[in-house]
């Protein structure tokens, strides 16, 4: 059985030239992997989270090209300051890659889930992307390589038990992709979503270990699943190469779940 991490990512430093990305929930695991592709990729890079420190250290990491915004994402005020503070340090915006999640239910029977802990996933996982999207909106129609990627979950695909609010909100972004693909074609923008397996990053360390190695065990390709698994889909995704391309889901998961 495979149990190496994957080839180092060598990203094309042309691919993503003078583009300018947003993405949220972007200072660890997923986001800061993204932002690190994105600008190795040629492009300038906002990055946001509720996390000021990490956040502001992640941005220093990565260079000049590299900034960051704080944002509280279950604030609309908020949300919509961070995009145009984005928006300012850009001087506009080609993509938004719509990070930002939390699952909080973990292990939790349907039956146990408290209202609150429903409220909060939906409000940082469906509606948070959605204002984000709204709100940087009317800088994308500007751009002629606009580009929404939505993170979605294949947990949403297959159902995994004890994790009803995390699982029903990827299901959302799913569908949200689908729809605003639809509203948002006809401005020149594609809207995409990526469904990634159990990941190895900060956030899923608490994941017990049986549940790692069922993922693993049942992956076509039997290792364990690193950020930079991902990281290519989202390069592609913001790339000229994909730009018939929207609506889509795409599960990265090494073929735990084939769609």
């Amino acid at each position: 059985m495979l149990d190496s991490s994957p080839k180092a990512f060598i990203a094309e430093p042309s691919l993503l030239r003078g583009h300018r990305v947003l993405i949220t929930g972007a200072a660890r695991g997923l986001g800061a992997e993204f932002a690190k592709a994105v600008i190795d990729s040629g492009a300038r890079v906002v990055l946001s989270d509720v996390l000021l420190e990490q956040g502001q250290e992640t941005a220093r990491s990565l260079g000049e090209r590299a900034h960051f915004v704080p944002v509280d994402l279950l604030n609309s005020q908020s949300t919509q300051d961070m995009v145009q503070a984005a928006v300012d340090w850009l001087g506009g915006l080609d993509a938004v890659v719509n990070n930002a999640a939390i699952t909080n239910s973990g292990g939790v029977p349907m039956q146990n889930l408290s209202e609150s802990v429903w409220d909060d996933v939906m409000a940082v996982n469906v509606k948070a992307p959605w204002m984000v999207s709204k709100f940087a909106l009317p800088h994308l129609e500007k751009s002629p390589n606009a580009r929404i990627v939505n993170l979605s979950s294949d947990t949403a695909l297959w159902g995994a038990p004890n994790l009803m609010a995390y699982v029903a909100s990827k299901g959302a972004i799913i569908s949200m992709t689908r729809s605003m693909a639809r509203e948002l074609g006809s401005k020149g923008i594609t809207v995409n979503a990526i469904a990634p397996g159990l990941t190895l990053v900060e956030a899923t360390q608490y994941v017990p270990q049986h549940r790692h190695d069922h993922y693993m065990n049942g992956r076509a390709i039997p290792r364990a699943q690193y950020p930079q698994d991902l990281a290519s889909t989202v390069l592609f995704l913001l790339s000229p190469a994909s730009g018939f391309i929207t609506g889509q889901v795409i599960p990265v998961n090494g073929g735990f779940v084939m769609n």
